[in-house]
């Protein structure tokens, strides 16, 4: 059996899985080379339980059986993205797919894409860290990049539904493990690379190799791609492909050059420059950081064809949840929450707040556990330098002891005025409230949107909005 005669099973709903104890009698099961198991491994299960073609790696150990065709090929992971768009009825039809990558600002400039292509009357599919939705349709994220299967079959069901872009968040771990075969990318955005996941890629050199995958790679590579200029790594992915499209505020090297005009607890006031065409926008959103994703935005906007008066519908634009988001109350007190998780993303948000004329900043943080934890020491040095009160507390500890993650982030926090240890996190929040005094500003980093902890290997209903609603009732 070759490849073609898979294609055409699958073309004629033959079920297609990567998870042998989800195999149906007759699926065709692809062996995929796991970050910690081999899918060679359970060949033998898949085949038992029913599975009548069996693709894998060369080199694979396999036993002939009768009625099964096993069929090696280079790389399975890339063969699987091929193999989906037949599975899934994508073949002829696929949606404009807008990636976007970087350590921190992707779920921002996601949503703000996808405002701006849904105000411009087009259908629009979102997939990212917060959610799943088009057409009507919402689901919670069960992770930023889906496996490519389950990728796959979303973008499918898109499709079906008539929706003409997808804005997609592209993680590091999703380009290095192949998530996205077969589903070309029409325009890349890079918003930074900055100090996380080296407890997968080791190093910032390899972790900056999977990022360049979507815009270097010979399998990756989006059509066209934008990237901030103002960041190292993207001064080095546009050396490396002058066809890309640099924006930034500092440098004079970017086509979309923008300007902060003016910004206050109300915004900011922006101003941009492309092509000898100048315009402004006023916006809702708050700090320097987010003036990069509103640039970010408009430059993959502009080279997908949009003209630059039709990017003046981002001035009603939200961003997204958990995102320095603030926390209404009859109090009037001033409550913040955001995702910040890595050492650059505290030191943006920080400054972000410090710079709207907060008498104080207090910030509740902490650090996951089972994750990177060089980065801990550098987490509370990002607090420190901004903080007039810093509350250590937990993440999602998960395996790890939770007082011995706060042991590894204290070192970083012996320049802050006042040092506030609590392990539990509802208690963390709760001490936080009532250290404000009018004119403070309080940040809670590090979940976001999220509703859950996991302690141990439990996941437990968590969300620091609602506990700040319990505080302040």
């Amino acid at each position: 059996m070759n490849l073609e005669t898979v294609l055409d099973k699958l073309r004629n709903k033959t079920g297609l899985r990567t998870h042998s104890g989800k195999v149906q009698p007759g699926d065709v099961f692809v062996a995929l080379a796991g970050t910690r198991v081999d899918g060679a491994y359970f060949i033998d299960e898949a085949v038992n339980r029913g599975a009548s073609v069996v693709i894998h790696g060369h080199g694979a150990a396999v036993t002939p059986r009768r009625g099964v065709d096993f069929l090696s090929v280079d790389d399975p992971a890339k063969t699987l993205g091929r193999l989906c768009l037949a599975a899934f009825g994508t073949e002829a039809r696929l949606p404009k797919i807008i990636g976007v990558t970087g350590t921190n600002g992707k779920t921002t400039t996601a949503h703000l894409l996808h405002h701006l292509l849904s105000a411009n009357g087009f259908s629009t599919g979102l997939i990212g860290t917060v959610r799943y939705a088009w057409a009507g349709k919402e689901y919670a994220s069960s992770m930023t990049t889906p496996d490519c299967l389950a990728l796959h079959e979303l973008v499918g069901r898109m499709s079906r539904d008539g929706v003409e872009y997808l804005v997609m968040e592209i993680s590091s771990h999703a380009l290095d493990q192949d998530r996205i075969a077969g589903l070309p990318v029409e325009v890349g955005v890079f918003s930074n690379l900055t100090q996380d996941h080296l407890d997968y890629h080791r190093d910032m050199e390899s972790y900056f190799a999977a990022k360049a995958r979507l815009f270097w790679g010979e399998d990756q590579q989006c059509a066209r791609g934008v990237v901030n200029m103002d960041d190292s790594f993207g001064s080095r992915l546009r050396r490396g492909r002058p066809d890309l499209v640099g924006y930034g505020i500092e440098t004079s090297d970017a086509q979309l050059h923008g300007q902060i005009l003016s910004a206050g607890t109300w915004g900011m006031h922006l101003g941009m420059s492309w092509e000898g065409r100048t315009w402004e926008l006023r916006t809702r959103l708050v700090g320097r950081h987010n003036a990069y994703n509103l640039l970010a935005c408009q430059g993959a906007g502009l080279l997908l064809g949009l003209d630059p008066g039709r990017l003046a519908c981002l001035a009603e634009a939200a961003g997204a949840p958990g995102r320095l988001e603030r926390v209404p109350n009859a109090r009037g007190l001033d409550i913040f929450i955001d995702y910040a998780h890595t050492p650059d993303a505290l030191e943006k948000v920080s400054m972000a707040l410090k710079t709207m004329g907060f008498s104080r900043l207090i910030t509740v943080f902490g650090c996951g556990g089972d994750r990177d934890a060089s980065k801990r020491p550098l987490m509370g040095q990002a607090v420190a330098r901004h903080a007039d009160v810093a509350v250590l507390t937990s993440d999602n500890p998960r395996t790890e002891n939770p007082e011995s993650i706060l042991d590894q982030v204290q070192p970083g926090l012996a320049s802050v005025r006042r040092l506030i240890r609590e392990v539990d996190r509802r208690k963390a929040i709760g001490l936080a409230i009532e250290c404000m005094q009018p004119g403070d500003a309080l940040l809670i980093a590090g979940k976001g949107h999220e509703d859950y902890q996991i302690i141990g290997t439990q996941k437990c209903h968590f969300s620091d909005f609602e506990v700040v609603r319990e505080y302040l009732q």
